[in-house]
């Protein structure tokens, strides 16, 4: 399909999201579209109950007042009643606007009010609660519908009503009024708002970044023109839905290319319903792929001598064949017979154990990830890929081949995107997908998108190969005292390879030198303090025991010998607690709030540098 032409299927363009539904809906009718766990059971929603799901909430919408081009918002952990209200909302020519599960209610009030929704779906009555305490400051909302009913059997109020009750009115609009929500699907054009999302906030308040029909079909065909989507895959859903990433794979590619979506039971249960499943395609976010690294390595810790040496003598064929592979050269017949041979006695069984054996790709993407963590599984046989993009982007700009990734980098670009250095090094995109701007905000969309281009606020190279490297964000780039230009990202993520360490943040902006706070890797950090018998009874405890110092300090001097002397961390302090998203110190995604962390610990850094 050509994305440029406005293809029409009974009258809907089939460059916006209720002509791609309807299409992939008419082709697999009766197919497994998606699944959901419940009391121990997976149970199945064909595409045609998902279609006539959606079409009911969009004529119970309409009759009660919703209008094209209106906002709705949806909260709630991932499962089939969110992307149902989605498509509902979006074939409706509404706008849907996700809003993070975790999110505090001021946060959640600020996006019900920026967005001016009409509408707010909720979860349960944790999500309700939050409504409850700001009803009174969001006069524009004229429902609010909640899925899940425990513990709410007795409550009423008048501005409330369920998920239940909605389709059951939906469903009398639709039998009264047969065409209204068809109509309305035709009416949506490419250059309509699809979706508000409003960015994690890293650097102030949220901003709600508007992606039209255009922009977001347009990214489903080029994600697969890069990397085959087919309509046997599965993929497991449990990224926050409202994030692009998720949003992609759960809604848009999955619209587009008709496969099964699988909902994980609850956000707890993420590993053994990875176990359960075997998805096709996998993607998470660095850190989810990181703890699965650490547990290997600290079963591994725990294994008898023999099944640790055949266990590290396979790993080290993987990573040496690997390394051919991500240089583009030739892996010598002898060395694929030796790995045939680890893969068959040692990592086909660990692929089972996790979950990972039906893999034909996975990507990792939303930050940065760790070379080391990436090299390790594509030692193993998980051809896991990193990606890059943003919001503004509508999720991707570049994207390594099956077959054809490079440590290091990010990949090409997609189909049909330019990507550009400018001369202070930020990274610019020109592509069917860059968004329209900001919701309210042309201040800050006038400054994102200038003459087309994408300012992305990322700084990176292109190599000969075409492939783009990121080194760092524009705004993070550090200038010591002695006016040296530091990428801090080149530097954390090399300390991040430590399996010791979850996180870090690197500090020396017009500083005489760097240090860094340190966030260790809890998991690994406990095993090695059990295993020396070192004591401790609190988390803060743990982080303070002078072996476990020594420990970090080890970690940090062995990434020091592959930096330059200006580069190196001199001094470094552990975080002595946990960071939280409530606190406002991480992302949903759990991207490190740099000036947040900056602030909070400011004691701590000082205390460095007296």
């Amino acid at each position: 399909m050509e994305e440029e032409e406005a293809v029409a299927i009974k009258g809907i363009e089939l460059n916006t999201v209720p002509g791609i539904f309807k299409s992939t809906v008419s082709k697999y009718g009766d197919r497994v579209s998606m699944r959901k766990k419940e009391y121990g059971l997976w149970h199945d929603i064909s595409w045609n109950e998902y279609y006539k799901r959606a079409g009911y909430v969009g004529s119970a919408l309409i009759s009660m007042g919703l209008e094209k081009g209106d906002c709705v918002s949806i909260i709630g952990d991932n499962c089939p009643e969110w992307v149902i209200a989605d498509m509902g909302i979006q074939c409706s020519g509404a706008v849907s606007v996700g809003v993070y599960a975790t999110n505090a209610r001021p946060q959640v009030e600020y996006v019900i009010n920026n967005s001016e929704s009409k509408f707010f779906f909720v979860e349960n009555e944790e999500q309700l609660d939050k409504w409850l305490m700001f009803k009174e400051n969001v006069p524009k909302l004229i429902k609010v519908i909640v899925w899940d009913t425990e513990g709410l059997r007795a409550f009423k109020d008048p501005m409330v009503m369920t998920f239940s009750e909605l389709l059951e009115l939906g469903s009398k609009v639709a039998a009264e009024q047969p065409e209204l929500f068809d109509k309305r699907a035709e009416e949506v054009r490419p250059e309509d708002l699809s979706v508000l999302i409003y960015t994690s906030g890293t650097t102030g308040p949220p901003k709600g970044a508007m992606l039209s029909h255009g922009n977001v079909t347009w990214m489903a065909n080029a994600v697969s023109k890069t990397n085959e989507v087919y309509p046997s895959d599965e993929v497991l859903s449990f990224l926050p839905l409202c994030h692009i990433f998720e949003r992609l794979f759960s809604v848009f590619v999955h619209i587009t290319y008709g496969y099964i979506v699988n909902f994980v039971e609850k956000p707890d249960t993420v590993t053994d319903n990875m176990g359960e499943i075997s998805p096709t395609v996998g993607y998470a976010v660095p850190r989810i792929w990181e703890k699965y690294y650490s547990a290997i390595l600290i079963r591994m810790s725990d294994a008898t001598w023999f099944k640790k040496a055949v266990f590290f003598t396979a790993l080290k064929i993987g990573k040496k064949r690997a390394a051919l592979l991500m240089d583009f050269k030739a892996v010598p017949s002898y060395l694929e017979l030796l790995f045939n041979l680890a893969y068959f006695a040692v990592f086909r069984k660990l692929k089972e154990k996790m979950g990972f054996d039906r893999f034909r790709v996975a990507y990792s993407g939303a930050a940065p990830i760790s070379p080391d963590v990436l090299r390790f599984f594509q030692s193993i046989g998980v051809n896991l890929i990193e990606g890059y993009g943003q919001t503004e982007g509508s999720g991707v700009t570049t994207m390594s081949r099956i077959g054809k990734v490079k440590f290091g980098t990010v990949g090409p670009p997609l189909p049909g995107t330019e990507i550009k250095i400018a001369e202070d090094g930020e990274i610019l995109v020109k592509s069917p997908g860059v968004f329209k701007g900001y919701f309210k905000n042309e201040k800050a969309s006038a400054e994102t998108v200038k003459d087309g281009w994408l300012y992305s606020g990322d700084v990176g190279v292109i190599d000969n190969d075409g492939f783009l490297k990121i080194t760092d964000r524009k705004k993070d780039i550090i200038v010591t005292a002695g006016g040296k230009n530091i990428t801090p990202q080149y530097i954390e993520n090399k300390l991040k390879s430590s399996i010791y360490i979850n996180d870090a943040v690197v500090i020396g902006d017009r500083r005489k030198f760097l240090s860094s706070l340190i966030m260790i890797d809890e998991d690994n950090v406990v095993k090695y303090a059990q295993d020396k018998k070192i004591q401790f009874s609190t988390y803060k405890d743990l982080t303070q025991a002078p072996e476990i110092q020594e420990l970090i300090q080890g970690e940090i001097d062995k990434v020091n010998e592959t930096l330059s002397r200006v580069e190196s961390i001199r001094k470094f302090r552990v975080l002595p607690k946990k960071l939280y998203e409530e606190d406002g110190e991480v992302t949903p995604t759990m991207k490190v709030k740099r000036k947040s962390v900056n602030e909070a610990f400011k004691d701590l850094i000082d205390s460095m540098y007296k």
